[in-house]
């Protein structure tokens, strides 16, 4: 294994000294290393394009690459600005990526995982970009790295589960009492048959998936969106303007941030039937904890400001009296918690297909 601070001030060493990206599992070490060593130097963006926008702004000011992280599932928001932006036949501005391979061929991993597990290699290869698996002769790949770096280019370093060894993470602290399965359960209990869930990935929809589960409810009435984070609320808008049942999309801070700009089609489009509920953590959780700005802006002025109707809860009865609210009208529901979640929480036994024909079968009836 790598020790990150190791890797770290390697990187510095080379002249490497700016961060900027997204959080994943697999950089969970290296990340909590960041967060801790790089001060202003680490920053973590809202979506992976924008990440390679800031290092793309950091090399104009200083002629130094940046380097960029995220999880191969993050590829697809950077391609944009990676192939129209920085490659050599557009401005020339090189970066290096850290690309966590999350589905790597032959490995266990999450469904949505796989594709992009499958083709992360291939994609790379045809967006011309260079791609090293770091081992344990990573400084010999980090040499070859920065002689492409010189010559305008962004070489790609995937990094496979195990390569960096721990280090302590310590999150921020925080005031607030619920976690968010506490909320989900609030939640739960003020639905009725006749309401359908889109969840947000990650550990919301495991946590809706156990509740469900517990209860012996079923899961028809859910869909729990895996991958293509940021994209629940949307999905939930498309529901809510074909059919004329309750749709309430259970967001994330780090997901709505991720793509702001739906929040604002959801507001100005959406229709009565269409409720929308952020619950807000402050941190990236199902990848390690690192924090989001979600506590940092004002969440109630800009869901106000996309057209919606905004209460906020912060315990039980609150969450409550935001649910009574979000019946009568389409409105949205801020619910800050804190962060954690069980250890021994388990993931949903069936397949996303499966999730999808039981929901789309409920929500026709």
């Amino acid at each position: 294994m790598i020790e990150p601070t190791t890797f770290y001030e390697t990187l510095s060493h080379m002249g490497l000294d700016f961060f900027t990206g997204v959080p994943d599992s697999l950089l969970q070490s290296l990340c909590a290393c960041l967060s801790d060593r790089a001060g202003k130097n680490y920053v973590i963006a809202a979506n992976e394009g924008n990440a390679v926008g800031i290092a793309a702004g950091h090399y104009l000011a200083t002629g130094r690459p940046a380097v960029v992280f995220m999880q191969n599932s993050g590829i697809g928001n950077a391609v944009n600005p990676l192939l129209s932006l920085a490659d050599a036949l557009v401005y020339r501005i090189p970066m290096l990526l850290l690309i966590g391979w999350r589905g790597e061929p032959g490995t266990r991993d999450e469904p949505q995982h796989k594709k992009q597990g499958l083709i992360t290699l291939p994609l790379l290869e045809t967006m011309g970009i260079p791609a090293r698996i770091l081992d344990n002769n990573w400084k010999e790949t980090l040499s070859d790295c920065a002689e492409l770096l010189k010559q305008g280019r962004i070489p790609a370093l995937v990094i496979r589960k195990n390569t960096f060894s721990g280090y302590p993470f310590q999150p921020e602290p925080c005031s607030f009492t619920m976690t968010r399965e506490q909320a989900l359960g609030v939640i739960l209990s003020c639905l009725s048959e006749k309401d359908f869930i889109v969840s947000t990935t990650g550990k919301t929809s495991r946590e809706l998936y156990e509740l469900r589960e517990a209860t012996g409810k079923g899961h028809g009435n859910d869909f729990l969106t895996v991958g293509s984070m940021g994209h629940a609320s949307s999905i939930a808008l498309g529901l809510s303007l074909a059919s004329d049942k309750n749709i309430y999309c259970i967001d994330g801070d780090g997901a709505i941030l991720m793509h702001m700009g739906a929040s604002a089609v959801n507001g100005c489009t959406g229709g009565r039937n269409l409720k929308y509920i952020l619950i807000n953590n402050g941190c990236h959780e199902s990848v390690g904890g690192q924090k989001t700005v979600g506590f940092q802006i004002d969440m109630e002025k800009i869901l106000e400001g996309c057209g919606f109707r905004v209460y906020t809860a912060e315990n039980a009865e609150q969450l409550r009296q935001g649910m009574l609210q979000l019946k009568q009208q389409k409105a949205a529901l801020i619910v800050r918690v804190r962060p954690g979640s069980r250890e021994d929480l388990g993931r949903p036994s069936t397949s996303p297909e499966e999730n999808k024909l039981r929901f789309m079968e409920n929500i026709s009836t």
